[in-house]
């Protein structure tokens, strides 16, 4: 996905300390984790559910057509 080397990341972690000082730094890396996990468990949840299958979208039409006319 992306590819840091070390110095980069040193880079960033000195960036990140400065603009959030050391105190608030490991509150923002654990709601970035979370944050992370979070994400990662609603995109594996939403590949697993089955899509809907056409028969059913058409019965669901075909439902519609006749209450419809009724009024």
């Amino acid at each position: 996905m992306f590819s840091f080397s070390m110095p980069e990341l040193i880079v960033i972690l000195i960036i990140a300390l400065v603009v959030f000082g050391p105190g608030k730094l490991p509150e923002v890396g654990r709601a970035l984790g979370k944050g992370i996990q979070e994400f990662k468990r609603a995109a594996a949840e939403t590949m697993n559910e089955e899509p809907q299958r056409p028969e059913t979208a058409k019965m669901t039409a075909q439902e519609k057509s006749p209450t419809e006319e009724k009024k």
